[in-house]
């Protein structure tokens, strides 16, 4: 297997095909998870990551605002298919492509709502705004998730009522987009296989820093 089976994307900068990163979510001025991925494609247009399947999650430590992450709860290790995760620089949301871990065949897109992507030292920082949108394959339409969640962190004062107000419609014009058939992520992704050479990752020492 390879990458070939993607879009051809060009003009790739920063981090290199193949570049061990690290993505994490970061919340009260701290690590909340984090975790390595792959670069695919570092673009001004699109940066997109893989996390592999079996790859280690690193929660951070102490008391936070939103309490623990909720993935810690199921365990430290990525248990589901591998997953690529696409990111059109300034959105305030990436794209995941979500595959059947029985069969690798492609299962829906995964829209997750959450701060712009930004650039830092050894990879990629956002925190996650709680609403995500569900693509079947093969849909027009999507599932709206977590939006309780979403608005109970309102109401808690965890987002201004700015912050909130722009989250809904970045959801809204979204959901539009994809009733229209006019979303921006190119539909071959789902297509895509990385290298069998992609295992599982953990963080070194060095990494975790700031966690």
């Amino acid at each position: 297997m390879n990458s070939s089976a993607g879009p051809q994307v060009t003009g790739v900068k920063g981090f290199g095909h193949g570049a061990i990163v690290r993505r994490r979510d970061v919340l009260d001025g701290r690590t909340w998870i984090g975790y390595p991925v792959r670069v695919v494609v570092d673009s001004p247009g699109l940066v997109a990551l893989y996390l592999s399947r079996g790859t280690r999650l690193d929660f951070g430590t102490g008391r936070f605002s939103w309490g623990a992450h909720p993935w810690s709860h199921v365990g430290d290790l990525w248990q589901s298919a591998g997953v690529l995760q696409l990111h059109r620089p300034g959105s305030r949301h990436s794209v995941w492509v979500v595959k059947d871990p029985d069969t690798g065949g492609f299962r829906q897109w995964y829209v997750n709502l959450e701060a712009p992507l930004r650039r830092e030292a050894g990879g990629f920082s956002t925190l996650d705004h709680e609403i995500d949108l569900i693509v079947p394959a093969g849909a027009s339409r999507c599932r709206w998730k977590d939006l309780d969640k979403f608005e109970r962190r309102v109401r808690s004062g965890h987002f201004s009522a700015a912050e909130a107000a722009a989250i809904r419609a970045e959801a809204a014009g979204l959901a539009e987009s994809i009733r229209e058939g006019t979303q921006w992520w190119d539909s071959g992704w789902s297509r895509w296989k990385a290298p069998d050479s992609w295992g599982p990752l953990a963080l070194r020492t060095s990494e975790k820093e700031g966690f």
